[in-house]
Order: structure tokens, then C-alpha cells, then sequence
């Protein structure tokens, strides 16, 4: 569902808040899982410039707005839960989104993703010295 709305805004060029609503109604409302949905979507969208320099930071020689756009937003959502959801466990936000990818993406996704995310990963863990800085 988040992958849907980030999507929808992204295709439509969309840079302000909107009403995603409609997009939520497949989630029952006052669940855990439309919080959280409604979390990271919210997330993402306030973030996307400051994502997208984290995400270009850490793809050797990519540009996001070369991206296709279901990888770019699949690595938004992943990179705003990498730095801001502590207690989802890193393997798991990278799983997911592989499997966003595989799912949704080109046959290069799951690959491309899951390299990027683990770059990532390591920035936002310290264990690199260079690279692009995320707040957590």
C-alpha cells in the first residue's frame, strides 16, 4: 500500500501533502498495520529530498530521477525505515523490499535494490566513514 501511494505521487509529480485516503480504505482503519503505513507514507513523502541524496550517495553512478520508479520508491520507503523505524530489524526492512522488488520491479531490481540497502545500512551503522549522512 505505501509502495502504491509513493508511486501515485511520484507519477503525478506531487511535492505537497494530499489526501491518500482512498489509497488507505484496503487497510482497516485503527490497525497497526494502517498506522504504520500512514507512518512511513507520511515519512517518505516529508524526506524525499533527503532520502534521494542518501539513496545517490550510496548507488555508485545512478541517479535517482534515472531510477525506474518503482525502485525509487521502493528504496525511499526502505532507506525512511533504515533511519527511522529502530525497531524494525535492518534484514527485515531489506527483505521486504527485495521482495517489492522481485514483485513489482525489472528482473535487475532485486539485485540493484538489495545493494543499495545494504550500503545503506552500513552509512546509517557507522561502519563506513564516507558517504552520505541520514539523521536517525
Amino acid at each position: 500500500m505505501a509502495l502504491q501511494i509513493l508511486y501515485k505521487a511520484d507519477i503525478s509529480g506531487r511535492t505537497e501533502p494530499f489526501d491518500y485516503s482512498a489509497e488507505m480504505d484496503a487497510l482497516k482503519q485503527g490497525t497497526d498495520a494502517r498506522a504504520y503505513c500512514e507512518t512511513i507514507v507520511a515519512g517518505a513523502l516529508a524526506r524525499t529530498p533527503e532520502l534521494d541524496a542518501v539513496i545517490e550517495g550510496c548507488a555508485s553512478r545512478w541517479k535517482v530521477s534515472r531510477m525506474t520508479v518503482v525502485d525509487r520508491n521502493i528504496l525511499r520507503l526502505a532507506v525512511f525505515e533504515l533511519a527511522h523505524a529502530p525497531d524494525v530489524p535492518y534484514k527485515v526492512v531489506i527483505d521486504e523490499a527485495v521482495e517489492l522488488a522481485k514483485r513489482y520491479g525489472t528482473e535487475d531490481s532485486p539485485a540493484f535494490i538489495n545493494g543499495i540497502l545494504d550500503q545503506v545500512h552500513r552509512e546509517l551503522d557507522g561502519a563506513s566513514a564516507s558517504g552520505p549522512a541520514l539523521k536517525k
